[in-house]
């Protein structure tokens, strides 16, 4: 069982469940709601993944896509794409502890910020781990 929640503590959920897709995601979209050079994510199944206080706004980013934030703070939680069904990703930093799911690869390293120096030895791909193509 992984808890976690937002800055404010006005939403707090649970992922129960095997983890996958340990990433950092370097796409445009992600940098900009987080406002970061990178999001770390992880993957749960949709039916192991509960908010447990609070309720998040929901933002539909693109085509089939939500993300989910806190009303009051602005953390970012939750990705869902719908073509993904029965998954749901969740950044790792909104973890009470993120030092348990650290990220295994970089997602959408094409598009990395050029004054970002990583020398983690991570596996980088050009799209998504799904899409193949490591560079």
């Amino acid at each position: 069982m992984h808890t976690g929640g937002c800055f404010c503590g006005d939403l707090r959920y649970e992922a129960d469940g095997a983890v996958s897709h340990r990433t950092n995601c370097h796409c445009t979209m992600c940098r900009r709601v987080a406002g970061a050079p990178c999001v770390a994510w992880f993957t749960v199944a949709r039916a192991g993944f509960r908010y447990t206080r609070g309720a998040p706004t929901r933002f539909h980013s693109s085509p089939g896509v939500t993300r989910c934030f806190c009303p009051r703070c602005g953390t970012h939680l939750s990705f869902e794409d719908h073509r993904a069904q029965g998954e749901i990703d969740v950044t790792t930093a909104s973890l009470d502890d993120p030092e348990a799911l650290p990220p295994l690869d970089h997602t959408h390293a094409e598009n990395q910020l050029s004054w970002l120096k990583l020398a983690d030895g991570l596996p980088r791909f050009a799209r998504s781990r799904a899409e193949g193509a490591l560079i």
